[in-house]
């Protein structure tokens, strides 16, 4: 099994904030902290998933969702990074003509897999996929990550249902718990707690991990790749990790960036790499 560039992943999370807020500072966009919340988790997945810019056409590659459609920047800033497409595209966040919208289309970019956004929809795309290379006989694996905002979503569970009665152990659901949504915080709108043993009884594997550690990430993504059942990470998160002004601050939800905050968050998260 290679070994896990863990350095590396914590320069391209830095990367890929910096990326985040200048596309939601120039485009007047909002989401930034449920946008920074899930770098990690993005980041972290891409380091095991078995796909890249050569290979993000083939039938056998990994699959990666980000079902929380709305974080779509941080999504395609890590596919930037690695080479998907060129970075200067970014520039064109949620511009007219652009093919970056806040929510990701299907082939806008190599490596954005289906369309996201209308919460709760990306978990079922993905048992689609899982299933799909079961009936095909294929090695692939499906990555979803999601909000935990949007598990308020029926489907989602729906979803989770069949996955584990089907025991789709090539499914692999990433749940970014920062603890808020849209309009308060998760518990106050509706409590999702105990998160981890409700994917246990829809007959999951489920741990939890510290979402900002890369190290727990990995290991939690590759002990999923030996489980015969479907797997949940629960990653605890905080909204807008890596500027100290929008950390756990709701409404980083929906605010973006004025030129001075962007210039102080650009300096802490460049500090915060050394």
């Amino acid at each position: 099994m290679n070994s896990i560039d863990i350095p590396a992943i914590k320069r391209l999370s830095a990367n890929v904030r910096k990326h985040v807020l200048r596309m939601t500072h120039r485009s007047g966009g909002s989401h930034v902290g449920p946008m920074l919340s899930c770098v990690d988790i993005m980041t972290s997945v891409y380091a095991i998933a078995r796909v890249t810019p050569r290979t993000a056409g083939d039938p056998d590659r990994d699959r990666v969702i980000l079902s929380k459609g709305h974080a779509a920047a941080t999504h395609y800033a890590v596919l930037a990074e690695l080479g998907f497409c060129q970075k200067e595209i970014l520039d064109t966040y949620c511009a007219d003509d652009s093919p970056l919208s806040g929510h990701p289309d299907i082939g806008c970019v190599p490596g954005i897999e289906t369309t996201t956004g209308s919460l709760g929809h990306g978990l079922s795309v993905g048992v689609g996929m899982a299933l799909a290379a079961r009936i095909d006989k294929r090695s692939y694996r499906v990555f979803v990550v999601l909000g935990d905002g949007e598990c308020n979503e029926g489907s989602v569970w729906e979803a989770a249902l069949a996955a584990g009665s089907l025991k789709l152990n090539n499914l692999i659901a990433i749940i970014d718990r920062n603890g808020q949504q849209g309009m308060g915080k998760t518990e106050t709108i509706i409590a999702l707690e105990p998160l981890d043993q409700k994917w246990r009884a829809f007959g999951w594997n489920a741990v939890n991990v510290d979402g900002h550690d890369h190290r727990a990430l990995t290991d939690a993504i590759r002990a999923a790749q030996e489980s015969d059942l479907p797997t949940a990470i629960i990653a605890k998160t905080v909204k807008g990790k890596g500027v100290s002004y929008m950390e756990d601050q709701l409404l980083w939800h929906y605010r973006n960036p004025n030129d001075e905050q962007l210039a102080q968050a650009i300096r802490e998260i460049d500090e915060g790499a050394r």
